[in-house]
């Protein structure tokens, strides 16, 4: 049986891809590099890694509400996470969803930190409200 992490959808969409996964609060604005994707926000746990082309997992976004464009910024350069899923999303980090077409899920009803792992390969499926995290094998 596959495992199966349940989600509340936010912005529906569909994406397969390989988790990133930050235990520390991610702030768009200032702390990744629009251009290139890079979390450049010192003492993060992803200082360095791109979040380009992932399935980012991270418990809340904090910071500026200039923070939605900063995500809108990474789409429109083309180096957005493939989906975002969070313990608990924000208005910033919903409505930079919303604008950049980026598929959002929270409220994951199994704790994803002790599930999933940088590199596991996951299908996340947002629906109209519900949405599931399949662990592909």
């Amino acid at each position: 049986m596959p495992t199966i992490i349940n989600c509340r959808s936010l912005v529906e969409g569909r994406a397969t891809g390989e988790v990133l996964i930050s235990e520390d609060p991610i702030s768009f604005y200032g702390g990744v590099d629009v251009k290139t994707g890079v979390v450049t926000e010192k003492g993060h746990c992803l200082y360095g890694k791109s979040i380009a082309g992932k399935i980012l997992v991270y418990p809340y976004g904090k910071g500026s509400t200039v923070g939605s464009y900063a995500i809108y910024g990474l789409k429109r350069y083309g180096v957005a996470p493939k989906a975002i899923v969070n313990i608990e999303s924000e208005p910033i980090i919903i409505i930079g969803c919303i604008m950049a077409k980026i598929p959002l899920m929270d409220k994951p009803d199994k704790n994803p930190f002790k599930i999933l792992s940088d590199g596991d390969r996951v299908e996340v499926i947002a629906g109209k409200k519900k949405g599931v995290i399949k662990l592909i094998t």
